[in-house]
């Protein structure tokens, strides 16, 4: 899962990176508002939390921005001011969920697992695709009921499948996903991942759709 975090408060910033990445997210960060509109108005993002004090163009101009231009990715709102008209406020811009500082790292996290389930459609934490499980509050896999232990670049891999499960995912928008402007931004990188985890779960798991991509098998 791709995450961007909007924080102009460093300290901030930093354990959230920290605590979205333990998570299993890849995070990007930005603590300017033009920095962020420009990002979440030309990237595609699983989530973003988003601070409203920003210096220069504020937190909820940005949302409004990103709302006008059809940009439909779960936001989760950060803000010091917890005014219940600004929290109405912030809603009616397009928020997804609100969360007022301080705040515990904790209901952050969780908060930003339900915003993505319920973006793919899924309410629960388990969720399931064939023989394949995840559980995504412990970050764990399962294959017909036995635990497989897999890297935090498989586990993100295998929760973006299961995430689009009803279709195929081209390779450029897993490797997107899973490396953004990293270096290793490769296809042959993509393929020794998907290659490590069909070792170790074998054939029947993750299907490719040539000229499409890959998906969880279901049956």
């Amino acid at each position: 899962m791709r995450a961007l975090a909007v924080e102009d408060d460093a300290r901030i910033a930093d354990d959230l990176a920290a605590a979205l990445t333990a998570a299993g997210f890849r995070v990007e960060l930005t603590n300017d508002g033009e920095d962020a509109w420009f990002l979440g108005d030309t990237e595609a993002y699983d989530l973003v939390v988003l601070d409203l004090g920003l210096p220069g163009l504020d937190g909820l101009a940005v949302l409004k921005r990103w709302r006008a231009n059809d940009r439909t990715m779960p936001v989760l709102v950060l803000t010091a001011r917890g005014t219940w008209q600004e929290r109405v406020e912030g809603i009616e811009a397009g928020a997804d969920d609100y969360l007022p500082k301080p705040f515990r790292m904790e209901e952050l996290v969780a908060r930003a697992r339900a915003l993505v389930r319920r973006a793919g459609g899924h309410a629960g934490a388990l969720q399931e695709a064939g023989d394949l499980s995840l559980d995504t509050n412990r970050m764990g896999v399962a294959l017909r009921g036995l635990p497989v232990q897999v890297s935090a670049l498989e586990y993100r891999l295998l929760a973006y499948l299961m995430q689009h499960r009803d279709r195929p995912v081209p390779p450029t928008e897993l490797l997107e996903h899973l490396y953004g402007d990293d270096d290793s931004r490769e296809a042959n990188a993509l393929e020794a991942v998907i290659a490590r985890l069909r070792r170790k779960m074998g054939p029947g798991v993750i299907g490719t759709r040539r000229g499409f991509g890959y998906f969880l098998e279901q049956a």
